[in-house]
Parts: structure tokens; C-alpha cells; sequence
């Protein structure tokens, strides 16, 4: 199981919001580069980037920092955040990206999805941001009538390699994973899960490898690492 740790970009500075509030930001540090070094340098196998930005004004607007953060390290970076676009794809991935991930656009056009899966196969994840079950669209502000458990169905048929399950009440909120939730999202599909919320401590992280048979590939944390409530290098000896 992979350890992400999260680098959510806004204004180009790293921060996190409470449980998706665009009004709830907290600021950690204005130098994301030097940020996903730390992490780097700390272990991490993986970093999980979210241009903030992007997701709320839905176009990419900090591009440029994260394909030069993904030129830097040494380990791959995923991607989220307002792309909706095959040529916003194609920069991220030409530029060092290793995962796009996808949201709002796939969510409501089918025929897009299957086209960039065509395209590029194991290089997209689908973010699955859930309040209630229910998926919720344009940086979680909208929330839909479908069902997480019906639409991640229709994902398998269409050859989806990575599913992102975040479960926007506990997002930031350090209050652990909503582990039923999740589990009833492993049940329903074949498709590698990595899981997004609540992480507060490693116990959390126990949890989630105890369902690693059932598909969980990863689990992302950000504020539990950046407010000391979680040790990287301890979480990826457990994850491991």
C-alpha cells in the first residue's frame, strides 16, 4: 500500500481546506517544490498533487509549478485539479506527470472518458468525491443524484486502472476514514482504490492495510503530515 502525501496548491502556496470549504483554508508553506522534496526525502514513493485552483475555477491554473515539481523529484506525482481538457492531459503528461486525474468532466461525458482512456490507459484515475455516497462535482460545490457504488460499475466496463475515494465529510477534518464507506465501494468493484480523508494517525493507516486484499492500491494524507499527527516514514513502514 503507497503512502501519498498531499500537496494542495492555492495561489501557489500549500495549503488545506476543511472538509472542501474554499472559505476554511489553512496556509502551510509557500513553496510547494521545496515541500515535495521534503516528502521526497522523507520516503515517499508517490506524491498526490491538487491544484485547488483549478478545481474551483475549472481550468488547470498552476500548471506550470507542477509539472516543474514533477521535473524535480524523483518519484512520480498524480494530478487533479479542473482538467478537463485532452490538451491539458497531454501537457501534465508529456511534462513529467505519471497520473491525471479526472473529475467533473468525466462524470458528465461518458464519450470523453472513453476516449482519454483509449488514449492513455493506466496514466488516468477518476477522483470519486463523495458526500452521503453521492458524487459531487466542481470542486465538491455540487452535489449529484449518482450513486458512487452505481457509477464506479460503469468505470470498470470502460478498463479504468485507479480509482481516488474521498469522503468530503472527513476531508481535513482528522477524524479517520470512513471505513464502511469504503468498504462498501471495495465490494463493488475490481478496480485498485486509493482512499482520501480523515487520516489522522497510524492507527488510520493500519485500518486501510488491513483492507489491502480488497483493493486498496493507496491512501493520501495531507494534514496529519503537515500538523505532525502522523509520521511519513513510520506510515510507509506500516503500509508496507
Amino acid at each position: 500500500m503507497i503512502i501519498f502525501p498531499a500537496i494542495d496548491i492555492k495561489g501557489g502556496n500549500v495549503v488545506r481546506l476543511l472538509q472542501g470549504n474554499f472559505d476554511e483554508v489553512t496556509e502551510y508553506s509557500s513553496a510547494p517544490i521545496a515541500t515535495a522534496k521534503i516528502w521526497e526525502n522523507k520516503g515517499a514513493e508517490y506524491i498526490h498533487i491538487v491544484d485547488l485552483d483549478g478545481a474551483q475555477r475549472g481550468e488547470p491554473k498552476n500548471i506550470d509549478i507542477i509539472i516543474k515539481i514533477a521535473q524535480t523529484i524523483g518519484i512520480p506525482v498524480e494530478v487533479g485539479g479542473g482538467i478537463r481538457t485532452k490538451e491539458d492531459i497531454e501537457k501534465l503528461i508529456n511534462g513529467g506527470v505519471q497520473r491525471v486525474i479526472l473529475g467533473t468532466k468525466v462524470i458528465k461525458d461518458r464519450e470523453f472518458l472513453k476516449e482519454i482512456l483509449a488514449q492513455w490507459g493506466d496514466k488516468i484515475a477518476i477522483s470519486l468525491d463523495c458526500k452521503d455516497g453521492l458524487l459531487t462535482l466542481k470542486g465538491w460545490i455540487e452535489t449529484t443524484n449518482i450513486k458512487a457504488i452505481d457509477f464506479v460499475k460503469q468505470l470498470e466496463d470502460l478498463g479504468l486502472k485507479c480509482i481516488i475515494y474521498t469522503d468530503i465529510a472527513r476531508d481535513g477534518m482528522l477524524t479517520g476514514p470512513n471505513l464502511k464507506s469504503l468498504e462498501e465501494l471495495l465490494d463493488a468493484t475490481n478496480i485498485p482504490v486509493i482512499a482520501s480523508g480523515g487520516i489522522s494517525c497510524i492507527e488510520d493507516i493500519k485500518n486501510l492495510k488491513a483492507l489491502e486484499k480488497k483493493g486498496i492500491l493507496g491512501v493520501i494524507t495531507g494534514k496529519a503530515l503537515y500538523e505532525g499527527k502522523l509520521d511519513l516514514k513510520e506510515a510507509i513502514k506500516v503500509a508496507n
